[in-house]
């Protein structure tokens, strides 16, 4: 099997429908994902998208969501989770959740793709953090995730910083965030254009 995350095909030509649906995180990491339903579509309940994450994703740092559970539901693949200090490995027809405020975080450290369900319950503004994060991998502000080098680990700071009601770092710690977060804004750097 392929390294490459390949979510379904895309219609010969055009433009494709759901095409503002789809949410590439490529080159910054091996993660693409179609929202199955938006934050609009549930009026806010929930936010919802299939992810495709390819083979040895290093994953996000340990964080928690203050005010919302989130949840894996595995279709294909294997996908190694941490909530509460404890790892475990979900396969296909499993599923777990982070409550909300529980540290949690998600790997594939296997050589294949992992596809499965990810639920952000109640919806919050994640949809806008997932695509204002796109949004900063296509413009080459982040690099790589997880961050390494300095200016992409400042812009995830920053980030991390705009939306602190939806997700909090754990590890490393939330200080050393903030600080990149306060570099970034002395030293000009901006999350929009």
């Amino acid at each position: 099997m392929s390294s490459q995350v390949t979510p379904p095909p895309d219609e010969a030509g055009g433009a494709t429908p759901g095409a503002d649906r789809r949410l590439d995180f490529h080159p910054g990491m091996e993660m693409r994902w179609e929202i199955t339903r938006s934050t609009a579509d549930t009026t806010g309940e929930l936010f919802e998208a299939t992810n495709w994450i390819g083979p040895e994703m290093p994953g996000p740092p340990l964080h928690v969501h203050p005010n919302a559970d989130e949840s894996y539901d595995v279709i294909e693949g294997a996908l190694d989770i941490c909530v509460d200090g404890k790892w475990r490995t979900l396969r296909a027809g499993e599923s777990a959740t982070a409550p909300a405020g529980v540290a949690h975080t998600l790997r594939n450290t296997t050589k294949e793709p992992v596809r499965l369900v990810n639920i952000h319950r109640p919806a919050l503004r994640f949809e806008s953090f997932f695509r204002e994060m796109q949004g900063l991998i296509e413009r080459g502000k982040i690099k790589h995730l997880p961050p390494k080098e300095p200016r992409s680990a400042i812009y995830v700071a920053m980030l991390f910083g705009k939306y602190p009601e939806e997700i909090r770092v754990v590890k490393p710690p939330s200080a050393v965030f903030k600080a990149l977060a306060a570099l970034g804004r002395a030293l000009g750097f901006k999350l929009d254009h």
